[in-house]
């Protein structure tokens, strides 16, 4: 936890050159006087023409959120609103709200603290669950406020745990993307423009302006393979490769731009086979373009198959030399099987409470 006897916010706009807003990012990187928010590079690099006004900022009270916020105030006054979703997941939630309220007071920006129930179910990902309950009220608040877009706040520390989180579990280019700079929740649009911001110079521009900010302390807890790499990976690679932030954004891009292109082949290859897929125009194809139509087609089921379980689909269909040929092999929660000519997924029955 930031020290939160901290001399209060100096509202942003009274550091900057006073300038109109618009549509577009008014503070250009250089325009400031030093010191510069190093949140504002990014949000003029993914607006440089122009924003989705009004705009919420996902607001925790953590460093980059609170850098994140006010830069996205300065370049739009009066169109930037806070959108805290409070968790009730820990006893200091309730004062993360409080320095929330207080620095968005000073600022002069509005503030809507959304509460929600994050616990998981039992067999659940804690944090998964957690994910997805943040989304849907971020979303439900910036539909309700009517605001176009939704800024998040991850930054590039962030994008490099999340490749190796991917590596480590063995992730095929999906994976190797890690976060990318927009994506769209229940209608809302989220963007993240700090993934090539590293946090140590958010941190460090929060601590000079003397603007207060919130330690999450489940950050440091090394129970979660996350944590642990924040706290003992990525110092190394500090040490060994002093650019590998630079550089494992520029490979999650190219990781980016190949999947892309695997989904256009993806989109082609399922309209030239059917759906539901025929077996023998599958057997036309390559085994990697089966295996990348296949991964397509079973996703629309939202079927999400492990790679044991892909491999052993591309031999089973391989084996399907005859009419009489049966197949049937359970993948994520429900089972592939030949119907005719055909591959039908059938997707588990739900489980009565």
């Amino acid at each position: 936890m930031a020290d939160l006897t901290t001399p209060k916010l100096i509202p942003a706009n009274k550091r900057l050159r006073p300038e109109p807003p618009g549509a577009a990012c008014p503070v250009k990187p250089g325009s400031p006087v030093i010191p510069v928010n190093p949140a504002l590079t990014g949000l003029h690099s993914l607006f440089a023409d122009s924003a989705p006004l009004p705009l919420g900022v996902a607001y925790s009270g953590g460093a980059d959120s609170t850098a994140l916020l006010l830069a996205a105030a300065e370049c739009w006054p009066g169109q930037v609103q806070a959108l805290h979703v409070h968790h009730g997941l820990q006893a200091a939630a309730d004062e993360f709200a409080r320095v929330c309220e207080s620095v968005c007071d000073n600022a002069g920006i509005a503030l809507h603290i959304v509460l929600i129930d994050a616990r998981h179910a039992a067999g659940e990902s804690p944090e998964d669950a957690a994910r997805r309950a943040r989304y849907a009220a971020l979303a439900a608040a910036a539909t309700a406020q009517g605001l176009t877009g939704v800024l998040l706040g991850q930054h590039a520390d962030d994008q490099v745990e999340t490749m190796l989180l991917a590596l480590s579990r063995g992730a095929g280019l999906p994976g190797l993307s890690a976060m990318p700079l927009k994506i769209e929740r229940s209608g809302v649009v989220f963007c993240r423009p700090l993934l090539q911001t590293p946090s140590a110079a958010l941190r460090e521009w929060l601590v000079q302006q003397r603007i207060p900010f919130v330690d999450d302390p489940t950050n440091t807890d090394e129970r979660y393979t996350r944590n642990r790499i924040r706290a003992r990976l990525l110092p190394v690679l500090e040490q060994a490769f002093p650019q590998f932030r630079t550089t494992f954004a520029r490979s999650a891009r190219h990781a980016a731009q190949a999947q892309a292109v695997l989904q256009e082949v993806a989109q082609q290859d399922l309209a030239a086979v059917g759906n539901p897929p025929a077996i023998k125009a599958l057997q036309t194809l390559s085994p990697p373009r089966q295996a990348n139509v296949l991964r397509h087609w079973l996703l629309l089921q939202d079927a999400t198959p492990s790679a044991a379980q892909l491999d052993q689909l591309l031999m089973q269909i391989a084996a399907c030399t005859t009419r009489g040929h049966q197949l049937h092999l359970k993948v994520a929660a429900g089972h592939v099987t030949r119907l005719g000519s055909c591959l039908h997924y059938t997707a588990a029955a739900a489980r009565a409470c």
